[in-house]
């Protein structure tokens, strides 16, 4: 995939196709904005604010090509494996922050 191909599957992912499932199956993440937090988190191992600017809007474009790659991936890869896969992303994204992961019944 061309640069701006992994752009655009990965706006897709986060932005539209993740949400929705994930309301669709009641997972622990629901908001996009959570699902950009825990594939950029791990797209970069750890906090991606300690590594990317916050400032410059969207972060994503501040990922390697590689890096991009690996998220669009990693978000693939939730999508077709669900929460189980999502919670234990999004504790190890938590943990990054020096949070607990969410209770079981929780949904964000």
């Amino acid at each position: 995939m061309s640069r701006a191909e992994l752009e655009a599957r990965y706006r897709a992912l986060v932005l539209q196709e993740l949400p929705e499932r994930a309301r669709e199956g009641r997972w622990v993440v629901t908001a996009d904005h959570c699902f950009g937090r825990i594939v950029l988190d791990h797209a970069v191992g750890g906090r991606w604010y300690d590594v990317l600017d916050r400032r410059r809007s969207p972060a994503f474009a501040q990922l390697s090509d590689e890096q991009l790659a690996g998220a669009v991936a990693l978000a693939e890869r939730v999508l077709a494996e669900g929460d189980p896969l999502l919670r234990a992303l999004d504790a190890q994204s938590l943990a990054w922050r020096g949070r607990p992961p969410k209770p079981a019944t929780t949904r964000r």
